[in-house]
């Protein structure tokens, strides 16, 4: 088994870096454009191997995609970060062309990978791979939802001054501040519904705070976060790779379901060896299908930057 991580800026580490501790992988190779920067970080996750008790090999390489040949999975983190006061929108113009460009040359050496999306904007990022590649939808997974709905039990775990692994919560629509969709109705403490412990203001507010989760980090970083980002791209990963058959909200090619049709938006699928399995439906009021509709509206309007681009 081989994991292929490019990109080894914070998020793209960190990603390697849970997926060796996890020992998801034989090797996990970490590429970068820039030189020596995913050698040096492979090597130093290698030294940490003795302190924390993994076999997984982590090579780092150089721009030499014939290092990732064979990889079962390929998680593309590659991009610039999103940096203060900036859209994911207009990370468009300048991440496209990379995705595009790494996901090929990733297909040349691994054509039966499964590939995980985390470049931003990750929807139309996700579209994008969709559009361009040609593979069977199941092989193409936006992480964004995983980490969108990690953020949703954070933010409930502190409002009910609970541990977040006692949460199970929701979150659907787009990867973004405006286009995300928390869904406090199904959100549970142990299987009591969280509206019968919280006031509908509270929840409100969590939702809030869940919508802006990503933008409320880069304004006090002065960056993208990475270690939850990371993380999550590595629980994907695990899904998958250990066939766990897990219930994740990911960004996957609709065809009908939602509503919604010729889009990659987050949704509820069972994540397993053949990458995503099967949406699941989670029948929305009219209310949450509107948000969902006006979601997929707003992404659908950036995936037209790409077509405007000729890069679908």
């Amino acid at each position: 088994m081989k994991i292929t991580v490019v990109g080894a800026g914070a998020v793209g580490a960190t990603c390697a870096d849970n997926i060796a501790r996890k020992e998801l992988a034989q090797e996990l190779v970490l590429l970068d454009i820039k030189e020596g920067v995913a050698e040096g970080k492979a090597i130093d996750m290698m030294q940490t191997a003795a302190l924390l008790g993994f076999d997984t090999k982590i090579t780092g390489v150089t721009n030499d995609y014939s290092k990732t040949a064979g990889s079962t999975v390929a998680v593309i983190t590659s991009g610039l970060p999103r940096k203060p006061g900036m859209t994911r929108e207009e990370l468009i113009g300048i991440n496209a062309g990379i995705v595009k460009g790494v996901a090929e040359n990733i297909l040349k050496f691994s054509p039966d990978a499964i590939i995980v999306v985390v470049s931003n904007p990750m929807d139309t990022m996700t579209y994008l791979a969709l559009k361009s590649l040609g593979l069977p939808k199941n092989r193409i997974i936006g992480m964004g939802g995983i980490l969108d709905s990690a953020r949703f039990k954070y933010y409930l775990s502190v409002a009910l001054n609970c541990n977040s692994n006692d949460l199970q919560g929701f979150v659907i629509g787009g990867h973004g501040d405006t286009t995300m969709i928390p869904l406090t109705r199904y959100a549970t403490y142990q299987s009591l519904p969280v509206s019968e412990l919280l006031e509908q203001s509270v929840l409100d507010k969590v939702a809030a705070d869940t919508m802006v989760g990503g933008a409320t980090l880069t304004g006090l970083l002065g960056t993208s976060a990475w270690y939850a980002p990371g993380a999550a791209g590595a629980a994907l990963v695990e899904s998958i790779v250990r066939d766990e058959k897990k219930l994740f909200t990911c960004c996957v090619s609709l065809e009908g379901e939602y509503g919604q049709t010729d889009i990659c938006l987050g949704v509820p699928v069972i994540v397993g060896r053949n990458g995503w399995e099967k949406i699941i439906d989670y029948k929305l009021t009219d209310t949450e299908q509107a948000a969902f509709n006006k979601s997929a509206d707003a992404v659908r309007a950036m995936n037209n930057v790409l077509s405007d681009m000729k890069l679908v």
